[in-house]
């Protein structure tokens, strides 16, 4: 955020992030049935998120197909207080990573956090 007066910059605080954050996961929560969850990972996860750090969701929607690209341009990613990283899956997508032994499998397991 940048100031009219001043030439500070200043990085929203971690819980102001992910407040922002769980207000746009209710309001997609609402305008998607197929919705099923919606986590943020990574430093927000792990809570070690500092200033310049993204936001990385994980969405899981039942009705989703198509490449990934594809499925990011559905979401108002914009609207989300800060840059975001985005993985869209269904629940069948969701169980078979984790079936898996990915480093990405693994970190998702360990740095889950519910937003919704």
């Amino acid at each position: 955020m940048r100031s009219l007066t001043q030439s500070v910059l200043r990085w929203p605080q971690p819980e102001q992030v992910l407040h922002e954050a769980r207000a746009w996961a209710d309001e997609q929560r609402r305008l998607r049935p197929s919705l099923r969850r919606i986590d943020v990972f990574g430093s927000y996860g792990r809570g070690t998120a500092s200033v310049g750090s993204d936001l990385d969701l994980l969405l899981i929607d039942e009705a989703v197909d198509g490449p990934q690209h594809r499925r990011l341009c559905d979401w108002p990613l914009e609207r989300l207080p800060l840059s975001c990283d985005a993985l869209v899956l269904t629940p069948a997508e969701l169980e078979q990573l984790f079936s898996g032994s990915s480093r990405m499998a693994q970190e998702l397991q360990s740095d889950l956090l519910w937003l919704n």
